[in-house]
């Protein structure tokens, strides 16, 4: 029985349990690249844009706060986001994107 416990108990943390904070992350960083693009050619109001700025950053601190192994890969990455400018290149944001998802593409396949 205290061998099943301290299995599980194991499951729960590190790169498996962050797996979600990463998903969460790397569409957070989409879903904000997407914002700016609008926001570049005025399809978006400022004020929409502007509280979308707040509510996807407070998401991605969330995430990141929440990681188990925050000096991990993801969790650099994770932080290179939250680093980036509210109004920064949709194609920066997705290269993060792109780099959350070759890890989370990993971690599933591990």
């Amino acid at each position: 029985m205290g061998i099943c416990i301290l299995c599980l108990a194991a499951c729960s943390s590190g790169p498996s349990a962050d797996l979600q904070y990463i998903k969460q992350a790397r569409s957070i960083g989409a879903e904000w690249a997407l914002i700016n693009e609008q926001a570049e050619t005025h399809q978006l109001t400022a004020t929409y844009v502007a509280s979308m700025h707040q509510w996807l950053h407070d998401g991605l601190t969330t995430a990141a706060q929440s990681l188990s192994e925050p000096d991990s890969a993801y969790g650099h990455e994770i932080q290179a986001l939250l680093a980036e400018p509210a109004d920064a290149a949709p194609e920066t944001l997705r290269g993060h994107v792109n780099k959350l998802k070759r890890i989370e593409d990993q971690l599933e396949s591990a």
